[in-house]
């Protein structure tokens, strides 16, 4: 029997011009699905455009008043400061998309048991405003429309990202029925963390045996206890030793023993995963996107396995 297609979805169509010499990485979203194609973990059948996400999607999970605010670019110096990225329409058009993507691939994942989003992942940004390149939580807003869609009920989160989800952790930390895992470097940004439900801090240069250590003591615990039924894994790669933003030593062997542990534990319980990229600041660039393409190997393992 032949493995069930990866259904992906992707936002790069949707040009990002950045000033010369900044920082963010965009380049990284069409080389991973460059790669990708090329190495048959997706195919092009299976590969869809994402499209701007309606603006009641983004009023599901987000104020209102910045939502328009943002649509306007009615931004303070302030605001655009602390978001790290230019205001642009085509800003917004790519945030957007971002949102329909992990919308999308969550829905698929529900169906096809894996999915994913060559974007996203987006956990800065909070209900009423937007920060570190998060202009929109994708998501939150995935997991508000798949709760009023009776889709899902008990999303768990399960971000391990370099930084705090702090975000996602602020949009439902009164929600019991959302569970918010972060794991992430104790001194890295945000300096004020926001509390998740469970935060598992790792100390500087903490590698490959330090965060599988610490995976295994609490992820399939967390799964068990909290029983959900969609697990959000922000696959962020930016633990990797080469990325400039991180403060861990991860190698890639080490990220990719951490993504198949991860589809392993969902597949033992039969729990949809949809993926969204996260970070990844990697230099050069190609670092960042092998990692990437690991988790998306590791994907295409799970779902082989599951055929």
């Amino acid at each position: 029997m032949s493995a069930p297609p990866l259904w992906a979805w992707t936002s790069d169509h949707h040009t990002l011009d950045l000033p010369e010499n900044h920082p963010f990485p965009v380049a990284k979203y069409r080389l991973t699905r460059e790669r990708l194609l090329a190495e048959g973990i997706v195919d092009a059948a299976h590969l869809s455009r994402s499209e701007p996400a309606p603006i009641e999607w983004l009023l599901a999970a987000h104020d209102a008043g910045y939502v328009l605010r943002t649509l306007s670019g009615d931004w303070t110096p302030a605001e655009i400061r602390r978001l790290g990225l230019p205001w642009s329409p085509e800003l917004v058009v790519r945030a957007r998309a971002a949102v329909y993507g992990t919308v999308m691939a969550a829905r698929a994942a529900l169906q096809h048991g894996i999915a994913g989003n060559l974007a996203g992942g987006t956990h800065h940004a909070f209900h009423d405003r937007g920060e570190a390149y998060c202009l929109f939580n994708d998501l939150a807003v995935a997991i508000t429309l798949l709760r009023r869609d009776g889709l899902a009920q008990r999303p768990f989160v399960l971000d391990m990202d370099v930084h705090q989800g702090n975000g996602t952790a602020a949009m439902f930390a009164n929600d019991p029925s959302v569970f918010t895992f972060s794991m992430h470097a104790r001194h890295n940004y945000p300096l004020a963390k926001e509390t998740s439900t469970l935060d598992v801090e790792l100390e500087d240069a903490a590698g490959d045996d330090a965060m599988l250590t610490a995976l295994d003591a609490h992820v399939p615990a967390a799964l068990d206890a909290h029983r959900p039924d969609l697990v959000l894994y922000q696959a962020g790669v930016d633990a990797l030793h080469t990325d400039r933003l991180g403060r861990l030593r991860m190698t890639h062997d080490g990220l990719a023993e951490r993504d198949r542990r991860v589809f392993a534990w969902a597949h033992d319980r039969h729990l949809p995963v949809v993926m969204t990229l996260g970070g990844g600041y990697g230099r050069p660039i190609e670092t960042t996107v092998e990692a990437s393409v690991n988790v998306w190997r590791a994907a295409r393992e799970a779902l082989s396995r599951g055929a």
